[in-house]
């Protein structure tokens, strides 16, 4: 674009009615002109870009709000192979756009279209830059089909959303790795409907979010296709693609309830996968109807170290359920923690990362609860010793609201003590002094009022300050930002050890 002015300088000095020192003047100005009028329109270079989220500032791209995902995976019948992908995004754009940044990495880029038209890109970062042919206008309708690989070799290094298991491949994108699967607006304020297409030769099944749109069959292969009812982060995709079975049953209002184990554990699994149809009717006792269309477990023949709340479909490892040194109360309680995040984290999303205090916060909360209510551990009990606890998770890793960033390369790095029982400390702060039966009412308002959208940490507050009728703003401060614990409401003896002094507790 830059030499684009050089032509027209020689044309204007070959205007032949222009005196010599006319001509010169003329190619002068010309050329000045020329080039402030390209310099003012040149789109700016390709770069990474981001929203500006705190923990992660460069996930998610301004400019464009995506509308759906459609998702097409070919599986090779190898998890250490790179699947083939057709990711089609539906968008609107928010402002003029000279590019298209998507989140995207760990994967080859064959070609990109924008709507229907070849398109220039470039990777930056962990960026995809695109760059249509014509800029986009504001309020202009946006498709973008990106022709690409996605590596799952990479999940050993626990740098790709994809897990290895035994037998083939799960998702575990949170919190920053769907873009590390396939090219999106990754962060968690920009919700979407999803299609998913995946093919898999015989003797494979595939799974993923929502419902089953379709099957089709073809000689040495298989192509299922699943469709959400409900937007849904980046950050909640769950493909699955195993020698597994899927099982189906009722659940609270005809709730289609399916669960998805390895074939040879189908038997042993079964009494654990017989409670989730109850335990649904628990949670919805406490907030409400189940947010979603369907509701199940993907148990996963992989050491994965934690549990994940993909949407309508959560991911457990095999052992949690296998291993006779979990009590049942326990595998109970983790259950109904994932389950309580299709309201908590699902539903209502984060919208910026250190808004994670509310999602895991609640589904600590509702995980103690049922763990009292149904196997007799005190909820008391369990939140004096986070309090004891408190100062020091704070000093380790933020206070609950104002985490400190995780360190480079490590996607989990957020997920502290002072998100889990540190934020599940302050909502038993915030039922002490508002009550019960307003902090109740407040759980439920929450999730109707925000659900299927985004909600962050001055929302909740200033909910929780309506329904208590009085401003919470300095309690809410003094619990969520603080560098060390406030005094417990009707607890005073409750004491928090900082660390480095006698009797603290290790984090």
């Amino acid at each position: 674009m830059l030499l684009t002015p050089r032509p027209r300088t020689r044309r204007a000095k070959a205007a032949p009615s222009a005196p010599r020192t006319g001509r010169a003047r003329a190619a002068l100005l010309a050329a000045a002109v020329s080039v402030c009028l390209t310099a003012a329109s040149a789109p700016p270079p390709a770069a990474p870009l981001g929203v500006g989220d705190r923990l992660y500032p460069h996930l998610g791209n301004p400019g464009y709000d995506v509308k759906s995902y459609d998702l097409a995976f070919a599986y090779p019948g190898s998890n250490s192979e790179p699947l083939t992908v057709v990711t089609t995004i539906e968008a609107r754009t928010t402002s003029r756009l000279d590019h298209v940044n998507l989140d995207f990495a760990h994967g080859e880029v064959g070609s990109v279209e924008v709507n229907d038209a070849p398109a220039d890109f470039t990777e930056v970062g962990e960026d995809l830059v695109v760059t249509p042919k014509e800029p986009l206008s504001k309020g202009s309708a946006l498709r973008i089909t990106v022709r690409h690989t996605s590596d799952p070799t990479s999940a050993a290094s626990g740098e790709s959303g994809w897990v290895r298991t035994a037998d083939g491949l799960v998702l575990a994108n949170q919190a920053d790795a769907a873009h590390r699967v396939f090219p999106c607006n990754d962060h968690p304020s920009d919700k979407a409907m999803f299609t998913v297409r995946v093919s898999a030769p015989e003797g494979y099944r595939a799974v993923a979010n929502g419902l089953p749109a379709g099957e089709e069959h073809a000689t040495k292969s298989t192509a299922w296709t699943y469709r959400t009812e409900h937007p849904m982060a980046t950050e909640l995709l769950q493909v699955a693609i195993g020698r597994s079975t899927v099982l189906h049953r009722s659940g609270p209002h005809g709730l289609p309830v399916r669960d998805v184990v390895p074939v040879k554990d189908r038997g042993r699994l079964e009494r654990w996968l017989g409670k989730t149809p109850g335990q649904i009717a628990w949670m919805e006792g406490k907030v409400g109807r189940y947010p979603f269309e369907t509701y199940g477990l993907l148990v996963a023949d992989a050491r994965l170290g934690f549990e994940l709340e993909t949407q309508t479909l959560s991911l457990f490892e095999r052992d949690l359920f296998t291993r006779p040194e979990f009590p049942e109360w326990y595998v109970d309680s983790v259950m109904v923690h994932e389950l309580a995040h299709q309201w908590f984290g699902n539903s209502v999303s984060p919208r910026t990362w250190s808004d994670l205090w509310i999602s895991e916060g609640h589904a600590t909360w509702y995980e103690a609860l049922y763990a009292e209510e149904m196997g007799g551990r005190s909820l008391d009990e369990r939140m004096k010793l986070a309090y004891g606890a408190s100062d020091g998770w704070r000093a380790a890793g933020g206070p609950p609201a104002a985490p400190e960033a995780p360190e480079a390369g490590r996607k989990t790095g957020i997920f502290r003590p002072n998100v889990y029982d540190g934020a599940a400390l302050v909502l038993y702060a915030l039922r002490q002094e508002i009550g019960r039966p307003a902090f109740e009412r407040l759980q439920r308002a929450w999730v109707s009022l925000h659900r299927d959208g985004t909600a962050g940490t001055d929302d909740y507050k200033e909910l929780a300050s309506v329904i208590a009728g009085r401003d919470l703003n300095d309690f809410f401060h003094a619990w969520l930002y603080g560098q060390r614990t406030p005094p417990m409401p009707g607890h005073p003896d409750w004491k928090s050890v900082p660390v480095g002094q006698p009797g603290a507790a290790e984090k």
